[in-house]
């Protein structure tokens, strides 16, 4: 059965991740009362449905359509001069829910004025329904607005909110970047694997299927991960070997640690 419909939508910006939230959205039915699609590019398969409008630039859109979001999926170097077409919206029956990394709830009220904004930091599994985004609401945001907001962003994947904007940072940090990390742990598994031996496309696959199985157990279980890992370590046995190393003083977790920081301090950085 499909939601309840919020809208009408209007979505600037339909490259990955906005296709990829409009792909949830009318799985979802939340799309039914009408969603406008501004974007240079659009895909042609959107082109012709019902609850889809298309157009190449904001001109396009009707001198009496107003939204009751407006999600800002456009890349956040291109925000400047994408945002100013989009100020007649701005009141108090229609939130901005941005998804652009950096761009901070003050940017966007300096840029609309009195508007209610979400700004929310979602992270490429979105693309397959299995992101995680994290959200904090401006003090405009209604609480109708939070709840529709809430559900065009669990479309994609799970949802938390905060109140301090500040943790933003380190959101970006953790799963905003996040998958990049186990991409890589991805290639340094198989390496490690090839290094000992392996064929390189065996290696590969078998660091490939490896983390993807890890991560739907630890998805699918509400044993917390320390658990998991337990469960999968012997004593005295092969992987207790290995984890003495990726646990030593100099392993894995100061590494991460520092990792962390060190985008946390890169996302304050563009941030000012």
């Amino acid at each position: 059965m499909a939601e309840q419909a919020i809208g009408p939508l209007l979505l600037v910006g339909c490259g990955k991740m906005g296709g990829a939230m409009l792909e949830g959205w009318r799985a979802r039915g939340l799309t039914a009362a009408g969603c406008a699609i501004v974007e240079p590019s659009p895909d042609p398969r959107y082109s012709g449905l019902a609850d889809i409008s298309l157009h190449d630039g904001p001109d396009g859109l009707a001198a009496d359509f107003r939204p009751g979001v407006v999600v800002l999926a456009v890349k956040p170097q291109s925000m400047d001069g994408v945002l100013p077409a989009y100020r007649r919206f701005a009141g108090p029956g229609t939130v901005f829910l941005s998804i652009a990394a950096g761009k901070t709830i003050a940017y966007f009220e300096r840029a609309l004025g009195p508007a209610a904004i979400v700004r929310a930091m979602p992270n490429t599994p979105a693309a397959v329904g299995e992101g995680m985004t994290v959200a904090v609401p401006s003090a405009r945001v209604s609480a109708a607005q939070r709840q529709a907001c809430d559900a065009l962003l669990a479309a994609v994947g799970d949802v938390a909110w905060v109140e301090d904007e500040g943790l933003i940072d380190a959101v970006t940090a953790v799963s905003g970047g996040g998958p990049a990390y186990v991409f890589l742990l991805i290639e340094c598994l198989a390496e490690a694997g090839r290094e000992a031996g392996l064929p390189a496309d065996l290696a590969m696959r078998l660091a490939r299927t490896t983390v993807a199985g890890s991560g739907a157990l630890v998805r699918r279980s509400s044993e917390p991960a320390a658990t998991l890992r337990r469960n999968v370590t012997s004593p005295n046995g092969t992987t207790q070997e290995a984890l003495a190393v990726l646990m030593a003083d100099d392993g894995l977790q100061p590494l991460m640690t520092r990792a962390i920081a060190a985008a946390t301090r890169r996302s304050r950085e563009l941030a000012g």
